[in-house]
């Protein structure tokens, strides 16, 4: 399975002169936990919901400051064309949450644990549904309703 399968797109993005206020605000907006940083379509870095808490406000910087001011800009990422084998790879090494996807040096989207989660989940769902149709003798749909 391929990275392009699994990652969310488009991903939310946001300049480097944007205030924290702002990025915390399209976290909000987006219900996502981070950001990209993208100046003229090149990736800068990344800001965390953590990044905000810990490094802004933790760090006495008023919600107007930039989010340059916070983000990490060592940023790993990979392709959309690479296998998932290697971002579990990249998130075990490297011990990041996220990773943007990037073709050609352009962002197309970013890739989550969360992501990979949900990708576990469907296929233990997938797996589950003929073992309790067997076990339950009770084909797979809506539970049924009891007259009490």
């Amino acid at each position: 399975m391929k990275v392009v399968e699994v990652m969310t797109a488009p991903p939310v993005c946001v300049a480097s002169h944007v205030p924290l206020a702002e990025a915390a605000r399209r976290m909000a907006e987006c219900a996502v936990g981070s950001v990209l940083v993208v100046d003229e379509g090149t990736l800068r870095g990344i800001v965390t919901d953590r990044d905000l808490a810990v490094r802004g406000v933790g760090g006495g910087l008023s919600s107007q400051a930039r989010v340059d001011e916070v983000m990490s800009s060592q940023v790993v990422s990979v392709e959309p064309g690479d296998d998932l084998q290697r971002a579990y790879l990249m998130f075990r090494s490297t011990g990041v949450r996220r990773l943007p996807v990037l073709d050609g040096g352009r962002v197309v989207g970013v890739l989550t644990i969360d992501d990979l989660f949900l990708d576990v989940f469907r296929h233990l769902a997938d797996l589950l549904g003929p073992v309790a149709w067997s076990v339950l003798h009770e084909p797979p749909g809506p539970p049924a309703e009891t007259g009490a």
